[in-house]
């Protein structure tokens, strides 16, 4: 690893799945800094993530096919209006 691209980084932050490179690391002259916390996240991100996720599925919004952004929010409430109906149909 040529760590003259980076030279900036001494230290890095690593969580306790990178533990067992302290050997590798101390080789190339790096100290790992394990962190005692794991990495709690943004709240609401997954949810965000998830909604896209849904919208991907339907094949107009897999793309950008369209060149005006108001057809393109169209499509985004037609496919959340699929959704919906179909989960509405399924609760009845």
């Amino acid at each position: 690893m040529n760590l003259s691209l980076w030279p900036r980084v001494r230290e890095p932050f690593v969580d306790w799945g990178y533990r067992g490179l302290r050997g590798l690391a101390s080789s190339l002259g790096l100290e790992l800094e394990v962190v005692a916390r794991p990495y709690a996240g943004v709240r609401g991100v997954w949810v965000r993530e998830r909604t896209f996720a849904w919208l991907g599925r339907n094949r107009r919004l897999a793309k950008d096919y369209e060149a005006n952004p108001g057809v393109s929010e169209a499509w985004v409430y037609l496919g959340m209006l699929r959704l919906l109906v179909k989960r509405l149909a399924r609760a009845a």
